[in-house]
């Protein structure tokens, strides 16, 4: 899903860039109205791990893999402003240290995973927990907000590259989410594994203040 240099027009990179910063902008000036100091830490760590965890790749069908995107972990277990910040801490190392990803869609990425899919997994889990009760019902909140931030972000990617005359929609849209459909089942499943493990070992701990969150059902 990481959009390398040379795909996105001149138009497209400079307003996804506009719309990422500014949702940068109100994360960091929220987190400070919404985040307790003890949680400063684990962004770190919750950042370290979402970072390791997609350098593993699972295969999919057709040859091809996916690997974890993270949104909807993030977001699930420290509220989406945090899930917006650590996401986009992630793709800028992964893009200046790494190359992963294009220096000039550098904004279209953010938009895409931490802005797009943080707050589709945050819509998703906040609805879905208030009709699904129990652990179940959370397990399955928690693995369709995963799913649905997936395929989201691999929209957000389709229409900046036909916007940008990469690629026609009609190909663009069965090809990247079509495939991120199924990348989607994988997201799900190990969101709701880490979540359970979570909750089991006491990482976050449920008393701390995360105002415009939603750990209230983990």
């Amino acid at each position: 899903m990481h959009i390398p240099d040379g795909f996105l027009d001149t138009k497209t990179w400079i307003s996804t860039y506009a719309l990422s910063a500014g949702a940068l902008a109100y994360s960091i000036k929220k987190s400070k109205e919404v985040l307790e100091d003890k949680l400063i830490p684990k962004l770190g760590i919750m950042a370290a791990f979402i970072f390791a965890a997609q350098m593993v790749n699972f295969p999919i069908a057709g040859g091809t893999s996916g690997h974890l995107l993270g949104a909807a972990l993030a977001t699930v277990l420290l509220g989406p402003v945090s899930g917006c910040l650590i996401l986009s801490t992630v793709l800028v190392i992964q893009c200046l240290a790494f190359q992963d990803g294009g220096l000039t869609a550098l904004g279209g990425n953010i938009f895409n995973m931490a802005v797009l899919g943080v707050i589709t997994a945050y819509v998703a889990y906040s609805l879905l927990s208030k009709v699904l009760t129990g652990t179940i019902g959370r397990n399955i909140s928690v693995f369709l907000a995963a799913w649905l931030s997936v395929v989201i972000a691999a929209f957000g990617a389709t229409m900046e590259l036909a916007a940008s005359n990469t690629i026609p929609f009609s190909v663009a849209l069965p090809a990247m989410v079509g495939v991120h459909m199924l990348i989607g089942i994988g997201e799900g499943l190990i969101t709701v594994a880490v979540v359970n493990f979570v909750e089991k070992v006491g990482f976050i701990d449920k008393t701390a203040k995360i105002k415009n969150g939603v750990r209230s059902n983990v």
